[in-house]
């Protein structure tokens, strides 16, 4: 008997489906895998840094000045920072500053720009010229100068940090929606839904979601890495987490003053930023070729 899972071709030879073949495709990209394997390190380095960390009280005020300044070794991996904090150890919790900043802006950006996107793109109409106009106007504005205004209005902290890029970072979702919305509008199953008396509701979140999950899955995972960029770019401009806080953007720009001759403060939180990122985008290209999608 053929399992479930696999489908048979007319001569009885058994073919894949379409998930084992986007599975198939996904785990025979290398740069693919290693993105997964980067991003699943980074989410073990946020989830457990208390536990990783070899002196996780560098995480807060712990001021050492007997240790300041001193050089990657086999104590201290990374070096520490000018008041003696080991630097590895601030990383470890600096992701969870990252990652919690890319949980919080993409759980309030996404839903809202995938929201506007579907309305826009299924009713049409003055709705999706209001939708869409507005959606043009915040895209033409400059996203870091939109953020840094918007932060530098409010008071700096992590939190405003995160509502200045949320502000801003629905847009991508909301045109990404509404094309592919716009695009499956005369398709077969859609006037099939409303020939059928099926809802407004039924329709957008029933029939043309689904369709969009797959776009939406790439665009987020290749948005993290933007978010974190951002972030730490803000921090790096004192407008993001403040100190003690052990924010990578931060760390880069406090141990920017001590450069060149104490090379590691600035450098080791820059490479863990770009590890991160790279992650992020690796992964988010294996999932736009093993889904198949176009942004």
């Amino acid at each position: 008997m053929t399992p479930p899972s696999s489908l048979s071709d007319a001569n009885g030879h058994r073919t894949l489906t379409a998930r084992q073949m986007a599975w198939y495709r996904f785990s025979r990209n290398p740069a693919a895998l290693i993105g997964a394997a980067i991003v699943v390190s980074v989410v073990i380095a946020a989830l457990f840094a208390p536990w990783l960390a070899p002196s996780p009280e560098s995480a807060g005020s712990l001021v050492d000045f007997r240790n300041r300044h001193s050089p990657p070794d086999w104590d201290n991996w990374m070096g520490t920072d000018n008041v003696g904090r080991d630097i590895f150890s601030r990383v470890l919790f600096g992701y969870q500053v990252s990652l919690g900043m890319v949980i919080g802006v993409l759980g309030v950006a996404v839903p809202f720009g995938v929201l506007l996107g579907l309305v826009a793109g299924y009713f049409g109409g003055w709705v999706e010229t209001v939708i869409m106009r507005f959606t043009d106007v915040m895209l033409a504005l400059p996203p870091l100068a939109m953020a840094l205004a918007i932060t530098a209005v409010l008071s700096p902290n992590i939190v405003n940090a995160m509502i200045a890029i949320t502000l801003l970072w629905w847009t991508w979702h909301t045109r990404l929606i509404y094309r592919i919305v716009k695009a499956q509008m005369n398709e077969d199953y859609v006037e099939a839904a409303k020939v059928a008396g099926a809802s407004h509701t039924h329709i957008l979140f029933q029939e043309l979601l689904p369709n969009c999950v797959a776009a939406v899955a790439v665009k987020v995972s290749l948005d993290a890495g933007f978010v974190i960029l951002f972030g730490a770019a803000l921090s790096f401009l004192g407008l993001g987490a403040q100190p003690p806080t052990p924010d990578l953007g931060t760390m880069v720009s406090t141990g920017s003053e001590y450069l060149p001759e104490f090379w590691w403060q600035a450098l080791m939180p820059g490479l863990a930023i770009l590890y991160a990122i790279l992650g992020f985008n690796l992964l988010g290209d294996g999932l736009r070729d093993m889904l198949d999608v176009e942004l």
